[in-house]
């Protein structure tokens, strides 16, 4: 899986403005799910991906392939992001009526910066952003940062920022450096660490046994990764084309979790650039972030609205937001879980 760190990037209004105005603005395309598809039973959803098609969506393409979604009315649509794709945006403008975030602080920013964007389900329960060390000088803890270079994409060092500040290490005690997607700085020598996410195989084999991993949600700072989110828009209007959709894409998690393997098969079927061994390697961890002891509890893609406050408090502490503070309530909403719950924690 490529890394996405990308995703946790500032968001644009002009970028927004841009969408709509090319797509016949945000009015008009808010008709994409047309009152003639809801008559007919069927709603089509266009799921706007924060990056890549990935592992991150084989729920998804399992209820995509084997007709969940058709069963539950829902003819689905993906259309991936990547780099200079502005996911947000086009989800706000109407151009895509669901969107799936790698990393919950893009939606906290966007709703500072005015954005009508509210997140109403979570995919992985923990995010999976590390650090990575090796055995010979290892970073087991915070602590062991201090005095060290830490390697880390641009876009994220506004974790380890938050992060430092969470153990009360001063920034000036540890040296950042910025780095791409690869491994190099640490097998070099450059770095102590360097940091992906942990379903990303292809990338840590060449780490190799004497890996060390210290999780970012271990080490404090808990976001959710894989976040479904919406307009206000879609949420007053369209709460029964949500609530289908996600009821088809937990059937397609749980039947992925049930046989892995097809999942696996479905996935590579329907992308055929992702190798077949690599996402086999990848897929215990995959299904170990989407599953745990809370979904176990309140059902697959649950969200805990006190861990979205210590988010939001982290980032205002850090003065990341440059408009006003979002509340809780801005961010993110609990509406469509409770309408799938029965659904949810039954494959939780």
């Amino acid at each position: 899986m490529a890394d996405r760190n990308q995703s946790l990037s500032p968001l644009s209004r002009r970028r927004i403005l841009q969408y709509g105005a090319t797509l016949g603005g945000a009015a008009a395309v808010s008709s994409f799910v047309t009152v003639e598809a809801l008559a007919a039973g069927k709603a089509k959803v266009n799921l706007q991906l924060g990056w890549l098609a990935s592992n991150g969506i084989m729920g998804e393409v399992v209820a995509k392939r084997t007709g969940i979604y058709e069963e539950e009315g829902i003819e689905l649509e993906v259309t991936p992001g990547g780099p200079g794709v502005d996911g947000v945006a086009s989800v706000a403008a109407g151009h895509a009526q669901v969107g799936h975030l790698s990393s919950s602080p893009s939606l906290m920013l966007a709703r500072s910066a005015g954005i009508p964007v509210k997140a109403f389900a979570a995919g992985y329960q923990k995010h999976p952003f590390t650090y990575f060390s090796l055995e010979s000088d290892p970073i087991r803890t915070p602590k062991d940062m201090i005095g060290k270079t830490i390697a880390t994409q641009p876009t994220a060092v506004i974790l380890l920022r938050a992060l430092l500040a969470k153990n009360g290490i001063a920034e000036d005690q540890v040296e950042v450096v910025k780095m791409g997607s690869d491994m190099n700085q640490l097998m070099t020598g450059q770095a102590a660490a360097v940091t992906g996410w942990m379903t990303n195989t292809n990338a840590l084999k060449v780490l190799g046994d004497g890996r060390v991993d210290m999780m970012l949600w271990d080490a404090g700072i808990q976001l959710y990764a894989n976040v479904y989110y919406t307009t206000d828009d879609m949420l007053a209007n369209h709460a029964d084309v949500l609530t289908r959709f996600l009821t088809g894409t937990a059937r397609g998690w749980g039947e992925a979790r049930k046989d892995p393997e097809a999942g696996v098969d479905h996935l590579v079927a329907e992308y055929r650039n992702l190798s077949r061994e690599s996402e086999l390697e990848a897929v215990g961890a995959v299904l170990g972030f989407s599953f745990n002891e809370v979904t176990g509890k309140e059902g697959w893609a649950a969200m805990n609205p006190a861990n979205w406050q210590a988010q939001i408090d982290s980032y205002d502490e850090l003065k990341q937001f440059k408009g006003e503070t979002p509340t809780v309530d801005d961010v993110m909403t609990t509406d469509i879980l409770d309408a799938t719950e029965s659904v949810r924690k039954q494959i939780g």
